[in-house]
């Protein structure tokens, strides 16, 4: 595969090793046309020949033959010998001689009719010479027009031979428009060729490109498919990795947890020393952080992995907030910091996994809550939006984040200037899982944040989460009458 790159990157920037690749290119097109345009040039000549004898002796007519014939096979074994061989981009310029030489010679071959036409005097003879010899040129340029070099060595013999045949004197001679005629259409042959030639290389040049941009597509895809096997390796290298050391680390969990919950109640007794209950509420506080930290990360893998199961029910979102909400009512009141809500009457209930969007609900109050300061405000807002779905947004009165480091906090572990000075921990973890939590409900998560004017953030839910309203039944309302079964017609009959 990079070879095939460096050749096709060769072919386009490369000077001397693109001309050499194309050169190739065109001398095995010239070789193949060659080898195909034997037989239409030997009818050709043996056309000729049999119309040439109504003026010559055969046996001179016979022997023209024979040397146009003998020409036309040297070219035709030297295409053959190439296309056999397919040599390298080395001898380039040897089978350019080569193949210049044999049209040199066909040319010659086919100029030596103007000497056999030579002591004819009939009229319609030399009418008849023109004609052949602009037929040979028109065939010689078409099949030579890949080697310019052939066209003219080809041509050239012609040229002479148009001249040596009418041999004019002077303008005044009447043989002299007739031969300007005659090399004027070979020189419009060589344009016609020079121009097909072009047109050739313009055409290897975007096959060329073609190549090379099929060549490193390839090269990407390989690339691409080897870097996803890698990832996914890594991934199922980390899953296994955390499930183990989430077994290995719930378990001496469960143990300092436990103690430290004794010790700090004192179900054993008072200690005797009052700062042991302090120790033993430190290593509580610190172990359910920890035991935070292991869910953080576990939920986290779960939902990049895209192994994290929904359990859907229906959630009466405002229901899930006003919990969410009571749940932090004391830490708002300890920070001085103020809950409000703006919740829309009589929504109805969502088709979604209420412990995920409890879970949004929390990360998102928390981190709103921790980043206000004292006095400020955290407003709470849950609607419909314009497309028939539910929204729930949290907007607090904090400092706000910068633009820059918005992609910072929403990656795994990103923690943003405000919340390296802000005295609270945090694994910065919050949000990126309620990203994922989000989209997985098939919803949107906006975060749009001001210097000195705070963040708000969105979490929008599709319509097709949204249950349908059933209507009322009146308790009053009659019972309807039963349905009388319909009989049919051929049944009475």
């Amino acid at each position: 595969m990079a070879s095939r790159v460096r050749e096709a990157r060769q072919q386009l920037t490369s000077t001397d090793g693109g001309k050499a690749v194309f050169d190739m290119d065109l001398l095995r097109l010239h070789a193949r046309r060659r080898s195909d345009a034997i037989l239409p040039q030997s009818l050709l000549s043996v056309t000729v020949a049999a119309m040439t004898a109504r003026w010559l002796p055969p046996v001179f007519v016979g022997a023209w033959l024979a040397l146009v014939l003998s020409a036309m096979a040297l070219v035709w074994l030297l295409a053959r010998r190439f296309l056999r061989e397919e040599p390298g981009g080395e001898g380039v310029g040897r089978w350019q001689r080569r193949f210049i030489f044999a049209e040199a010679a066909n040319g010659f071959a086919w100029a030596t009719f103007a000497l056999l036409m030579n002591g004819v005097s009939d009229s319609w003879a030399t009418v008849y010479v023109m004609v052949v010899f602009i037929l040979a040129a028109a065939i010689h340029s078409v099949v030579t027009a890949f080697l310019p070099a052939a066209v003219y060595a080809a041509l050239a013999p012609n040229a002479l031979a148009i001249l040596f045949y009418m041999r004019p004197t002077s303008l005044s001679t009447p043989s002299a428009p007739l031969a300007a005629l005659a090399c004027v259409t070979l020189l419009y042959f060589v344009i016609v060729a020079r121009r097909i030639h072009s047109g050739q290389l313009g055409t290897l040049a975007i096959e060329a490109e073609k190549d090379a941009l099929i060549a490193e597509l390839e090269q990407a895809k390989a690339n691409s498919d080897e870097a996803r096997r890698r990832a996914e390796e890594a991934s199922l290298a980390k899953s296994r990795f955390l499930a183990t050391m989430s077994h290995e680390l719930r378990t001496p969990l469960n143990a300092i947890l436990g103690f430290s919950e004794v010790m700090k109640s004192e179900l054993f007794g008072q200690h005797s020393v009052e700062a042991y209950r302090d120790y033993s509420g430190d290593i509580h506080a610190s172990g359910q952080h920890l035991l935070m930290l292991i869910n953080e990360i576990l939920d986290l893998s779960r939902v990049e992995a895209g192994r994290y199961e929904l359990n859907e029910e229906a959630v009466l979102l405002a229901g899930v907030i006003e919990d969410c909400r009571h749940l932090l009512n004391l830490r708002a009141r300890k920070r001085g910091v103020l809950l409000t809500e703006i919740i829309e009457p009589d929504m109805p209930r969502l088709w979604a996994d209420e412990r995920a969007v409890r879970q949004i609900a929390l990360n998102l109050l928390t981190n709103a809550i921790k980043f206000t300061p004292q006095g400020g405000q955290v407003t709470i807002k849950a609607g419909w939006t314009m497309a028939g779905g539910q929204y729930f947004s949290v907007k607090d009165t904090g400092p706000g984040i910068p633009e820059e480091e918005i992609p910072i906090i929403m990656s795994s572990f990103g923690r943003g200037s405000m919340a390296q000075k802000n005295a609270d921990e945090g694994t910065g973890l919050g949000l990126p899982i309620v990203k994922g939590l989000v989209e997985l409900h098939g919803g949107t998560f906006t975060l749009r944040s001001k210097l000195r004017e705070g963040t708000e953030v969105i979490v929008i839910f599709p319509p097709e989460r949204v249950m349908a309203v059933l209507p009322q039944l009146d308790p009053n309302a009659p019972p309807a009458p039963p349905k009388r079964p319909r009989r049919d017609s051929r049944e009475v009959a």
